[in-house]
């Protein structure tokens, strides 16, 4: 299993509308594509900035490619993310999940 980090900074005042977004737009999305195992959307509260990260799990890379493209560290964004976002971070992170389960 790959877990995948996005991370993304909003103005305090974007942040309660950018959630709603990300939990009515992005979470679905995730979701929809096979191969997926599930999606978070976590926040933390930094001063008059917050902090998002989208938090994944999939399968295999195939299934993250078939969701975000190639490059398959590059950032997927949506229309509305340019009206919130600070910066657009162009990579995210993967990381090798190991369980015991």
């Amino acid at each position: 299993m790959i877990a995948r980090r996005w991370h993304g900074i909003v103005p305090r005042e974007k942040s309660d509308a950018y959630r709603r977004l990300m939990i009515e737009v992005a979470i679905p999305d995730y979701r929809s594509i096979a191969g997926n195992r599930g999606a978070w959307c976590l926040t933390r509260e930094d001063g008059a900035l917050v902090h998002f990260e989208m938090l994944t799990f999939w399968d295999s890379y195939q299934a993250i490619e078939a969701f975000a493209g190639s490059p398959l560290d590059a950032a997927k964004y949506y229309d509305f993310d340019a009206d919130f976002l600070i910066e657009q971070e162009p990579t995210v992170l993967h990381f090798e999940v190991s369980t015991n389960a």
